[in-house]
């Protein structure tokens, strides 16, 4: 299991640079679904290193050479702290300081991380994304507002380098309120062998993981009644007449034709009158309430705070590849 908190740091002697000697330090944080924080130092003499490029290597299931998973500068503090994606099995991390004007390369320890869980892509919604803006997880939307956020897809690079042909990922999001809607533009994502699974600062499009934008649209309550075309009066319907003229014939010939058992026959044409009378009310009702009052207002999405999920799912075919990750929707 990953150990939480290890540092081991080792100096290497320079290979390709010259300059003082450095101290590369590797640390793992607590390791979340498949997102692995790591917390990398160069230090030389015991002074922070304040620049240059550190790459992140990884012996996966014990199979070299190892993979590089990316690479990130270092801050003026000497820092970084990159959050690498991990697929399920055993890994020997390490951290390289390739070295700068004055500073030697140097290497460090290897971390050991055991993951669980498969983990062939992330879903992540970066906060800095939420419009209208948020600290936090969280989109607050008033009823009739719409907002939007980020989804990228970041795939592990141990995955990617078992693909043999593009992976296809569709978005879609599950718990919003009623009268709510979500939309991914695009809907669909490609993942190819090359894709990145981190995106260094200033790349292209290109040379970072894929993103779509969602937007979520909520819906204010109808102020105004759909108006109809036409407003029925008092016109008589053909329709209707040629239905009912045949058979109100049909019942006069059958009361005046009756000679034996009158006061039957005159009971069972009252019944019948009924029966047609209680038909015709039940079927006009609805179209009569509807002629004279419209349809109802629509109402509006209902004010809240929802958990909502956003899920990227693939298939080749035989097993579907599900990942996801939530956001927290308030509707005032």
């Amino acid at each position: 299991m990953l150990v939480a908190g290890l540092v081991i740091a080792l100096a290497v002697p320079a290979l390709a640079a010259t300059g003082v000697s450095t101290t590369t330090a590797l640390t793992a944080g607590t390791l979340s679904g498949c997102a692995q924080p790591l917390t990398i130092t160069v230090t030389a003499g015991g002074s922070p290193v304040t620049s240059g490029i550190v790459t992140i290597n990884d012996v996966f299931n014990g199979v070299t050479p190892a993979v590089q998973l990316g690479s990130v500068s270092l801050s003026s503090s000497g820092t970084a702290s990159p959050s690498v994606a991990l697929g399920a099995g055993s890994h020997s991390l390490t951290a390289n300081f390739t070295g700068v004007t004055g500073y030697a390369a140097s290497t460090s320890s290897a971390v050991l991380v055991s993951v669980v869980t498969e983990c062939e892509f992330t879903v992540a919604i970066p906060t800095s994304s939420f419009t209208p803006a948020s600290t936090t997880n969280t989109l607050t939307l008033t009823a009739g507002q719409s907002g939007s956020f980020t989804i990228i897809v970041a795939p592990s690079v141990e995955y990617t380098s078992t693909l043999t042909a593009p992976m296809f990922v569709t978005l879609s999001c599950s718990g919003l309120p009623d009268g709510a809607t979500c939309v991914a533009t695009p809907e669909n994502l490609e993942i190819l062998s090359t894709t990145p699974e981190s995106c260094p600062s200033g790349s292209l499009p290109s040379a970072c993981p894929p993103t779509s934008n969602m937007v979520i649209e909520t819906y204010a309550a109808s102020t105004v009644k759909a108006m109809l075309p036409t407003k029925p009066g008092n016109r008589s319907n053909p329709i209707a007449w040629a239905f009912l003229l045949p058979g109100a014939l049909a019942l006069s010939g059958l009361a005046f034709g009756t000679r034996r058992r009158r006061w039957l026959n005159r009971l069972s044409l009252l019944a019948l009158v009924g029966l047609v009378t209680l038909l015709g009310t039940t079927a006009c009702n609805p179209r009569y309430y509807y002629l004279n009052h419209g349809p109802p207002i629509n109402p509006a999405t209902p004010p809240g705070t929802y958990t909502v999920t956003v899920t990227a799912q693939s298939s080749n075919g035989v097993t579907a590849l599900t990942h996801s990750t939530t956001f927290v929707l308030t509707v005032n």
